[in-house]
């Protein structure tokens, strides 16, 4: 770690324009995790086409505060509505919304947030401390062992990802067929573009995040007709924990975070397993088993903790290796490449003052999380309130606005439709989006480096399982596909014997 380049990112963290931007995206984020069905990356993607005049540091602070920001606040809808603002708080709905109707909803939010609080700082620090060395160890890495760290988040996330295998995958590979389309880097052939010129240039990246997570998202909700409000769990008083809540959260705290960002650094698909690993390890140790089930605190502080974990963890392989293991650093690494930054082991030694800034920013931006939400909870119940019809409407109007903008292309604004189609159709026969995502994005960097791999081998294909790293990756992609179908068949058959 260097720390004269550290100390001089937090201290151009420290100006009034970054903070003004911390501060900004915090809010923002907070606002984007209430809403329910709203999540940091619609937030991210919509504010993609508006950033291009708004220096780099200054909006890649903000992007990352809105990730931060968007964990935190899913819990109060989870808590207080029952319904998780983003897929990381559904855990956190089960026990928090119970202890909301006992009363207690003021500590289940005072730990929701202390825990994202001690969580983010520990994780952030890790972070700090993680990333030069994986990036340091990144410059050593071929152009086939990039490749198969590509195949191997292709594989884990889309097996991961959704209600079965086969669907992850099927999204993964749909994902992969869009960013094929355009022409071809090496020979300059027309791939996919049936004659649109303009298609050449392939599906802007931005297009495709905005149109699958904001215009899929406003149409599903209002094809299933999903427009009154719900019924919200009355909150009085002050966000506070007592000595005895304290004394049985701060292991949750702890634990969560261990949980948590080792699994946001795996190409794991999201938080959804951490968080879920979290739940079920306090459910295990607690000496309150009873409670579980009906308002436990544990069960929000271990969860909460680990998402706030999470969302740290996936920035270390995105900003050391420039691959992003979540849809959210998927979209965090498109707001790189429209400044021309490419995220991966030369990000240290390039752009040493823009990296770490961002990384003290973080730790700003989760004290400021702290600070700001506790008192404001009460004014994020009031959103609550909003009508459903005019906050998705607002979300198709800013979307197509923001795909059209891009280029002033009304070829743009119909690529947006047709994909956000998709995007519907995705979520109604429960198809996951995030495998769609990262084939899109890490499919034209695949193919990159599978290329310089072959052309340093001069056609050689064994250079792809040639040096140790590639055939570690491999043989873990392998043990990840089949060994959970594996294990439970030969369970079955033991059962079955018995």
């Amino acid at each position: 770690m260097d720390y004269n380049a550290f100390l001089e990112g937090f201290a151009n963290s420290l100006t009034l324009t970054n903070l003004g931007f911390g501060l900004l995206g915090t809010i923002l984020g907070t606002l984007v995790g209430v809403l329910p069905g709203i999540g940091p990356a619609l937030a991210i993607s919509l504010l993609l086409p508006i950033t291009f005049t708004v220096e780099p540091q200054s909006a890649l602070i903000m992007f990352a505060a809105i990730y931060y920001g968007t964990m935190y606040g899913g819990s109060t809808t989870s808590i207080l509505l029952n319904t998780p603002g983003e897929s990381g708080s559904m855990m956190t709905a089960l026990e928090g919304n119970k202890m909301a109707r006992a009363g207690r909803a003021g500590a289940a939010l005072a730990t929701a947030a202390i825990g994202s609080f001690v969580a983010g700082a520990i994780a952030t620090g890790i972070l700090a401390l993680a990333a030069p060395f994986i990036a340091d160890l990144g410059l050593r890495l071929t152009p086939a062992d990039f490749f198969a760290l590509m195949v191997l988040a292709f594989g884990t996330v889309g097996s991961v990802m959704g209600s079965s295998p086969v669907r992850g995958l099927i999204s993964m590979s749909v994902g992969l067929g869009i960013g094929l389309i355009g022409m071809d880097p090496q020979s300059g052939a027309q791939r996919l573009t049936f004659d649109a010129v303009q298609a050449m240039d392939g599906i802007p990246t931005v297009i495709i995040i905005v149109s699958l997570f904001a215009l899929g998202e406003a149409l599903y909700v209002a094809m299933r007709g999903q427009m009154g409000l719900s019924k919200i769990n009355s909150f009085a008083g002050r966000a506070s924990m007592t000595r005895e809540d304290w004394r049985r959260s701060w292991k949750p705290w702890l634990r969560g975070t261990a949980i948590g960002f080792p699994a946001g650094v795996l190409p794991a698909g999201g938080s959804e397993l951490p968080t879920f690993l979290s739940y079920t390890l306090e459910k295990k140790l607690s000496k309150n088993k009873s409670e579980f089930g009906h308002g436990a605190i544990e069960g929000v502080a271990g969860p909460e903790a680990a998402n706030n974990a999470n969302a740290a963890g996936a920035l270390v392989p995105l900003l050391a290796l420039g691959l992003p293991t979540s849809a959210t650093a998927a979209v965090i690494l498109v707001a790189f490449q429209q400044f021309k930054i490419q995220p991966g082991p030369l990000l240290f030694t390039e752009q040493p003052v823009l990296v770490w800034t961002l990384i003290a920013s973080l730790f700003l931006g989760n004290l400021l999380l702290l600070v700001v939400n506790l008192p404001l909870i009460k004014v994020w119940v009031k959103l609550l309130q909003i009508p459903v019809p005019y906050l998705y409407a607002g979300i198709m109007v800013f979307a197509m606005v923001g795909a059209y903008a891009l280029k002033n292309s009304t070829f743009d604004l119909w690529s947006a439709l047709v994909i956000g189609v998709l995007g519907l159709l995705f979520r109604r026969y429960g198809y996951p989006i995030t495998p769609l995502i990262l084939g899109a994005i890490l499919g034209p960097m695949a193919e990159v480096e599978f290329r310089r791999a072959l052309q340093i081998s001069q056609g050689d294909y064994l250079t792809l399982v040639s040096t140790p790293f590639s055939i570690v990756l491999y043989s873990a992609l392998a043990l990840a596909l089949i060994g959970p179908p594996l294990w439970r068949k030969t369970r079955g058959l033991r059962q079955n014997t018995n």
